[in-house]
């Protein structure tokens, strides 16, 4: 058993093919940059994907990462297994070395063999007898893959140990068309004691639990066309894949990836937070024997690893900018939380948990992933808000699944009951008689109801009183209503009203021994259209057209200049398809070799402009922004004025005033953010902008409102930095690892960063402001001209947003605001005495209108109080009014003008006075009809108030109910009021019998 732990593990990975020249390659976020058709980060060449397809160039060949991974959704989706297998995780490691044209098969397969078995430093000294391998066995297109056979054997691999396989597990593609070829995979024999079959002996490849696939070489040897053709690539590339949970397994000795280092403090932490102790299992349930005291403590073992597993991805995700929502990937983390959550509930936990296994991550990969400092905080309170929740729901909508499952399974005992009657039999009676007993009542019963028919049936009856033959068929009968599932559009509408997730709905169903029927479920949701399906919503989203990626890259000059002159034309492009030209009036996108135009990226907008004619003189079509479909080509969107052909030469000329603004509000981001973080605290983080010529939006991490003074204080920070005239920098190709480690620069959620980057700084390096950014700044801060905050609000859960206005928006922010103050000055008056002089026209409104709402307060006091007195006066003769019934007073009044709770008052009275009776009032207020009917406590036993007024709140088309002794009602035909209440002791009459 090696000692090595996963962390030491990881970096001697690394360490061994820096070694062999690969550049460390820092992990991308689990948020895919610039892929629609991926949920999540899923594998280490995701972040290499532009450069496999040759969309991107980097200035090194061969690469090498441990790439942090979530498999939860989509075509991935490993989350329903997680907890219930030794390897499968919703977040995982994956480590790869990659080479881009540089090294191939052999170098890849000798590397691989070397890093496995050898005993020099960074090797892992696997014993060979233990490890097989996969080759690509060939199809009707490709060969077998002999030349990767040829150098495992030249290597050291005996031949009898290199096994051919399909296409299916051994040839790679990217997508339907794109880089693709033949992969390697190595397998590891965890010995007979991993078997699928405890003890059974099966060889190579026929166990999948015992033989451990530790990594993959792909080979990338061809370009998949539309139509299937394969051409070889002319420069052959490799990608690997080695999952760090499973090599920490095979390293460190243990049969289960949870049994690593990685998991078992994770795991340990979690039983303490939850307060689970497997040694009073066995007390849990006094009817358990021991096979099912074996098996709760499995699936309570499940529950831990399925935390432990959960906590992981949630705190990756959270940290990688991802929030709970209601779809796409909020929404696969939002089950992700629940999943874990409710297996803590399943071990006994109710309080919230979950969101201190976020500090137990932290503590355990901090030194791989240091951003989990300074992250942790604000994911344990999204998590905790979560937690919080999801109480709720779990509140209000397990009652009512609780509720379903009763009313299924009661359904199922009336047609067991039916079912009986129906043999006309004499000896149905014991039957009849177990069936009818409600469950609950059973002493010592065990198991869903249908169950608990059967072993009543196979137990007490079959040879006994009822005949064989009639108690097969009832067997027969209970097997096909058990079954039967619950009622998918009910559960739809528990899901949809309570927010009851799904899978607590299905597992709950499978624990009670019920079918769930989700085509049922499926087919409620689609009719609804209510939600979409847990998967992401992008998936759907074509990636860019072919035509880009087959272009060269267009040179950005909008650095520095506003105009490029001769740019040549590569391609134009109208509803996604290349065209040879574009006419007059037509809308399409224009490829150009060079541009001044800056393309949407980093929360900026693409520039406005113009594409002049060679000659310099026409313009040839108007500019509405630009985009970049694929990296490095800019596509700039167009309605041409005349006719534009591929090949043509323009120029490009950038809308001075429009660019400025925009340049003034994405700076004020830059001075925003940090004035945030300074405020806020050190957790703030960007989590989205925008930035055009009208004003700036800048979305950020935090778990509370903005107060009006600490929104206060940021504004007055920013506007210093304003006023100070800093210089605004940007330091061009600074490798990565320097700018964050040494300069210190913020990377901000949904970036794509390349090993060389620009740094703007406010401040200098390590001032006021050093970010990662690609987009065009201000000189100056000065030229902002002022910053001002106009508003400020929640975007999600742990997400907060803030719109301001920089330049000439600023200035006409005041102007508005200068003319309410002039209109509020007019209004407050300058006669109103030295106190309110001394105000500001804000504080003068206020006091102003807080001063008339005292004095509406008073006179609606002693409106009331007139109303009350009136209503009185008109009701002091109550007992002479009141007409008797079949011995019972009831006095009926019309009190129009009163409010309810003043009726309440009028019935107290008028019971009094009456002593013993019913009192009826009725109002008609604003166009509505108010009905209150009280009841004498001795009368009570013989007429409630409820009956009455529901007889009454029908004639005024309204319905009401309440105690017996007081109830309420409302209507809307204030014309049938009389006549109920002339008909009130009809009514009591015929209540009374």
């Amino acid at each position: 058993m090696d000692s090595r732990s996963g962390n030491q593990i990881r970096e001697d990975f690394l360490r061994f093919f820096e070694g062999k020249g690969h550049r460390r390659v820092h992990s991308s976020s689990l948020v895919p940059v610039n892929d629609p058709t991926l949920l999540f980060t899923n594998a280490g060449m995701n972040q290499f994907k532009d450069v496999f397809l040759g969309n991107e160039r980097r200035d090194y060949t061969r690469a090498v990462s441990s790439q942090k991974c979530v498999r939860a959704g989509g075509k991935h989706n490993d989350l329903e297994n997680v907890g219930f297998t030794r390897r499968h995780h919703t977040f995982f490691e994956m480590l790869g070395n990659f080479s881009f044209g540089d090294y191939f098969k052999k170098d890849a397969i000798a590397y691989a063999w070397e890093l496995l078995t050898s005993n020099h430093d960074h090797c892992f000294g696997i014993d060979p007898s233990r490890l097989y391998v996969t080759i690509f066995e060939g199809d009707a297109k490709v060969p077998r893959d002999d030349e990767a056979e040829k150098f495992w054997i030249e290597i050291g691999v005996p031949k009898e140990r290199i096994f051919g396989m399909g296409a299916k597990d051994n040839f790679w593609q990217m997508g339907d068309t794109g880089p693709c070829g033949p992969c390697s995979e190595i397998f590891y024999d965890m010995g007979v004691e991993a078997a699928e079959e405890a003890g059974v002996d099966k060889p190579f490849p026929l166990d999948d639990q015992r033989y451990v696939e530790v990594w993959n070489l792909v080979f990338m040897q061809f370009d998949r066309s539309s139509d299937g053709t394969l051409t070889p690539l002319p420069k052959p590339s490799i990608d690997t894949g080695m999952g760090l949970e499973r090599i920490a397994a095979v390293l460190q000795g243990v049969l289960s990836n949870f049994e690593t280092d990685l998991f078992t403090p994770l795991i340990s932490r979690a039983e303490k937070l939850v307060e689970y102790d497997d040694r009073s299992i066995g007390s849990i349930n006094a009817f358990m024997n021991v096979q099912e005291v074996e098996a709760y403590q499995r699936r309570s073992e499940a529950s831990l690893r399925i935390i432990a597993d959960h906590a992981r991805a949630a705190t990756f995700l959270i940290s990688d900018g991802v929030n709970p929502a209601n779809e796409g990937r909020g929404y696969v983390l939002r089950k992700i939380l629940r999943r874990g959550i409710r297996h803590g509930r399943l071990l006994g936990q109710e309080k919230p948990f979950m969101h201190e296994m976020v500090f137990a991550v932290r503590d355990e990969m901090q030194v791989a992933y240091p951003e989990l400092k300074e992250t942790a905080e604000r994911v344990a309170k999204v998590v905790l808000a979560e937690e919080q929740q999801f109480a709720r729901v779990m509140e209000t909508g397990s009652k009512k699944w609780d509720a379903l499952i009763d009313e299924h399974r009661e359904a199922q005992r009336v047609r067991f009951i039916q079912f009986v009657q129906s043999l006309e039999l004499k000896h149905h009676r014991p039957l009849l008689t177990f069936a009818k007993e409600p469950a609950a009542n059973r002493t010592g019963s065990q198991g869903p109801f249908i169950d608990q028919y059967l072993e009543g049936i196979t137990i007490a009856n079959i040879g006994r009183e009822l005949p064989q033959e009639d108690a097969k068929q009832a067997i027969g009968f209970l097997h096909v209503i058990k079954g039967e599932p619950i009622s998918g559009l009910k559960a739809f509408h528990i899901f949809e009203t309570f927010g009851m997730p799904l899978d607590f709905m299905v597992d709950a169903a499978r624990d009670a021994g019920i079918a769930f029927d989700m085509e049922g479920f499926e087919r409620a949701k689609a009719e609804e259209q209510q939600r979409a399906r847990a998967s992401w919503k992008g998936g759907s989203q074509k990636s860019a057209a072919p035509v880009y990626r087959e272009l060269a890259k267009t040179e950005f000059e909008g650095y520095s200049t506003l105009r490029v002159d001769g740019a040549k034309v590569l391609a134009l492009v109208a509803s996604g398809i290349g065209v040879p030209e574009l006419k007059a009036g037509e809308l399409g996108e224009v490829v150009l070799d060079a541009t001044s135009f800056y393309a949407d990226s980093g929360g900026q907008v693409g520039d406005v402009g113009w594409l002049y004619s060679g000659d310099h003189n026409l313009v040839v079509a108007e500019v509405s922004g630009a985009t970049k479909p694929v990296q490095g080509v800019f596509a700039h969107k167009v309605r041409a004025n005349q006719t534009i052909a591929v090949g043509d030469r323009v120029d490009t000329v950038v809308d001075a005033a429009t660019r400025v603004a925009t340049t003034r509000n994405h700076t004020g981001t830059h001075l925003l953010h940090a004035a945030l973080r300074e405020v806020l605290g050190k957790h703030v983080k960007q989590a989205g902008s925008l930035n055009d010529a009208t004003r700036l939006r800048f979305d950020f991490s935090h778990f509370a409102g903005v107060a009006e003074e600490e929104l206060r204080e940021v504004e007055e920070i920013v506007n210093r930095q304003v006023m100070a005239n800093s210089k605004v920098e940007t330091l061009v190709d600074v490798p990565i690892d320097v700018a964050v480690n040494e300069l210190g620069a913020m990377a901000l959620f949904g970036e794509k960063y390349g090993e060389k980057v620009r740094v703007v700084t406010i401040g200098g390096p390590g001032g006021f402001s050093t970010e990662l950014c690609g987009g065009i700044h201000t000189g100056a801060t000065g030229e902002i001209g002022l910053v001002k905050i106009v508003g400020e609000g929640s975007v999600s859960s742990g997400v907060r947003r803030v719109e301001a206005v920089s330049g000439t928006g600023a200035l006409d922010e005041f102007r508005r605001d200068f003319d309410v103050a002039r209109v509020v000055g007019a209004f407050v008056g300058s006669g109103s005495g030295s106190s309110v002089e001394s105000l500001t026209p804000a504080e003068a409104l206020r006091a102003r209108i807080t001063a008339q709402e005292e004095e509406m307060k008073k006179l609606r006091r002693e409106l009331d109080a007139v109303r009350m007195k009136s209503a009185s006066a008109s009701l002091s003769d109550a007992g002479a009014s009141a007409v008797e019934v079949k011995g019972v007073k009831v006095l009926a009044q019309r009190v129009d003008g009163v409010e309810k709770a003043q009726m309440r008052e009028l019935v107290d009275s008028l019971r009094i006075k009456l002593g013993s009776g019913v009192v009826v009032l009725g109002a008609a207020v604003d166009g509505k009809v108010s009905l209150i009917v009280g009841v004498t406590k001795d009368l009570t036993a013989r007429v409630q108030a409820g009956k009455i007024v529901g007889q009454l709140a029908a004639q005024v088309g309204g319905k009401g109910g309440g105690r017996p002794d007081l109830a309420e009602a409302g209507g809307s035909d204030v014309g049938s009021l009389d006549s109920a209440l002339q008909g009130a002791a009809e009514v009591v009459g015929g209540l009374l019998g």
